[in-house]
């Protein structure tokens, strides 16, 4: 019982590892595999390889994030403003769940979804990486598109 407390003891005295306040956070624009005009942020991890990562993902009101699916689990929470996330290969906002700050909800290997910003939104996902995004109709994917200005 002892030893229960010693340890318990310990980690409560042991600050964590990684800890990055809000006001650090280094934003630049998102990757090129999501639409124009978000802006992103890794807070842990590299998404393009494997293994944990967490990411940041501010988006201005009205952003769509076309139907797509992920080859993971997808771990999604909503920091602030509100997220429109809805299931399937169209984007019919009317059945979908809006899901306001502090919301969370795991996205499903292989499960075709959509995203649109209700607002200004942030959200933090975090997964096994590498992040890989495959947009069910291939003309919504933005790396085919012409290049950004």
């Amino acid at each position: 019982m002892r030893i229960a407390f010693a340890l318990l003891a310990v980690v409560l005295s042991t600050s964590a590892n990684a800890q990055t306040p809000a006001t650090t956070l280094n934003w630049g624009p998102a990757p090129p595999f999501f639409p124009a005009g978000a802006r992103f942020v890794v807070l842990q991890g590299d998404p393009g390889r494997a293994g944990l990562y967490t990411v940041r993902l501010e988006m201005p009101a009205g952003y769509t994030i076309p139907p797509h699916f992920h080859p993971t689990d997808e771990h999604v929470t909503v920091v602030s403003g509100a997220l429109i996330l809805g299931m399937g290969d169209s984007v019919p906002t009317s059945g979908a769940d809006v899901l306001a700050a502090g919301s969370f909800i795991t996205a499903k290997a292989q499960a075709h979804h959509f995203a649109v910003a209700r607002g200004k939104t942030v959200v933090q996902v975090h997964g096994e990486g590498p992040f890989v995004i495959t947009y069910v109709n291939p003309k919504d994917d933005p790396r085919g598109a012409p290049a950004r200005p």
